[in-house]
Parts: structure tokens; sequence; C-alpha cells
């Protein structure tokens, strides 16, 4: 991966090798820092994950080339989850600003980024036909938003702090509140999806996704870090996470995109 954009997971990073192949630093890293694509508390990957060694497409010209991302497909009003719904009125809850840089492998900032984010409202609802539990929709929150990073590597959301909600994977199940990122670079097969949770969630401890990871020092690097210099007076609270593409201090990512 390279500061001109985002690279994609390719194979199964828990599934090790193929057969009568030696690991490689890079296999052995992913293991410890990537979740495994079949994990049994997460019952979910039971039914969907691969249950034969992946085999690689190669990719054409237009997954190369294309889709292109500018500056003039993507507003300073697609940031702000606050502004952005339909009737244009206040969203409920605690107002937020989420910020970050996205760097490659050596901490050098990825520019041009495609960030795109989707969270629950402030209930621990989302705004989908799929979500149909007992806790109320905002009419003024979509939960979606987006932004190019600019030349640090940067991006800035202001949003509404999400819900905690039920998920029926076990008994008593919840999702911590969480916000989903997704990193695209200059064409749509480069696509990275992670969740960014929030300091001090009791919640975290009975996650499956989260719990996934099989590393405790790459699960501490999905949640984010209050920054009192970020925080608007009067106004937002602020957070800050970054997104590193790879090495040593990589994010963990969910399976491939």
């Amino acid at each position: 991966m390279t500061n001109q954009g985002v690279g994609t997971r390719t194979g199964s990073p828990a599934s090790g090798p193929a057969d009568g192949q030696a690991p490689s630093r890079r296999s052995v890293l992913d293991r410890l820092v990537q979740p495994a694509y079949l994990y049994p508390p997460y019952k979910s990957t039971v039914l969907r994950g691969p249950k034969h060694p992946l085999v690689p497409l190669p990719h054409n010209l237009s997954d190369l080339t294309g889709p292109v991302y500018g500056e003039s497909d993507v507003t300073q009003f697609d940031s702000d989850l606050t502004r952005n719904a339909v009737n244009g009125g206040e969203p409920l809850g605690e107002r937020i600003i989420v910020t970050g840089r996205v760097l490659d492998e050596r901490g050098r900032p990825v520019r041009s980024a495609l960030i795109e984010v989707w969270q629950a409202n402030s209930a621990g609802r989302y705004v989908h036909k799929g979500d149909q539990h007992d806790a109320p929709l905002d009419p003024n929150f979509l939960g979606a938003g987006r932004c190019l990073t600019n030349d640090e590597g940067r991006y800035t959301f202001t949003t509404i702090r999400p819900g905690a909600y039920p998920w029926r994977n076990h008994a008593n199940a919840w999702r911590p509140p969480h916000i989903h990122l997704s990193v695209f670079g200059r064409a749509f097969h480069s696509r990275l999806v992670t969740q960014m949770y929030f300091p001090g969630d009791p919640l975290l401890a009975f996650d499956p996704i989260y719990q996934s990871i099989p590393d405790d020092a790459a699960r501490q690097r999905l949640i984010s870090h209050y920054d009192h210099d970020v925080t608007t007076p009067e106004w937002a609270l602020g957070y800050r996470f970054d997104i590193v593409l790879g090495g040593g201090l990589e994010t963990p990512f969910e399976e491939g995109h």
C-alpha cells in the first residue's frame, strides 16, 4: 500500500498460507491483527465464512482506473451528518466531531482517499428496512456521510454519538455504539472497512465482533480517543481516530471487501 491509494485485503488472514508454503511475515501479522473469516461466537460467519482456499481474481482495466473520485464529486456538506437530512431539522442526541488521519504502513499520509461513514442514530437504530427493532427513527438523521482526505491524510465528520442496539447473535446481545468507516483509494476495488468504538464502553467485553480480533493491542486500535482540542466549546465533543493501512500499527479491518 502506498500513499497514492488504499490497498485491498486479499485472501484469508486467519487461514494461513496455502498447503506446503511457509508463512510470510505479513501473513503472521495479519493473523494477529485481522479478525478471522470464521469466528463461531459471531454466528453469521459460520454461514458466510469460506470453507475452501480463496481464489484470487485478476483486476481488469476498469477495476484499476475507475471510478475516480475528485473534489467536484464530494462537497463540504457531505461530512456533516447533522445537516444532511432531507428536511434540514436538528437531529436528537449528543453532537460529536470525529477526526483523524489515514496513513500508510510507513506513516505517510494517504491523500484524496474517500472516507464514507454510516451509523445508527442516538437511539441505536439505522435508517434501513432491515432494522425493525423497537427504537425510534430520527426524521432529522440519515446516519451516512463522506469526505476526502486532505494533503495531511486528514478527515473530519460532524455527527451524533450512536446508541447501542440489540442484534440477536446470542442471548441478550447488544452491539456497542460504533461508527462504520469505509476507506476507498482511487479505484472501486480498493476498499477497506472498519469500525470505530468509544472509550470506556463496557459492552466491548461482550461483543464477539470486537473480540474476534486476536491481539488485544490491535483491538485497542479500534477505540477512538477523546481529544479536548477537537472539541468545539458549547457545541460538540471531539474524538480522534487514525486509520493505518499496513505495518505493525495496522488498523483491524472487516472481512475482505
